[in-house]
């Protein structure tokens, strides 16, 4: 059973079109790292993105997974053209409480 984190980030005034545009790049590096992106949605009009990626194994197995993943060099080198402008983010794990 894959573990999902929902993130959901608030951005200041006109600042979530670049960071639409730089978020495909991200995507292939967190797959290089064993996550899967489930679903991306942008509130243009309140100005947020809500998102979700999972893990496979427990939380402690996405923590691992995430540490290596936040200090490898790819991360760096796509977060090297981060476009600034995150005014508030929550981020946290969640259950899929919804039957397929």
């Amino acid at each position: 059973m894959p573990t999902i984190q929902l993130r959901r980030y608030t951005f200041e005034p006109g600042k979530l079109a670049p960071f639409l545009d730089w978020f495909p790049l991200l995507t292939p590096v967190r797959e290089a790292h064993g996550f899967r992106v489930l679903f991306g949605y942008a509130d243009r009009k309140a100005e947020t993105f809500t998102w979700a990626v999972e893990h496979p194994g427990d939380a402690a197995a996405f923590a691992a997974a995430e540490q290596t993943y936040n200090a490898s060099a790819e991360r760096a080198e796509v977060f090297a053209s981060f476009p600034a402008g995150i005014a508030r983010q929550e981020v946290g794990l969640v259950d899929d409480i919804v039957a397929r």
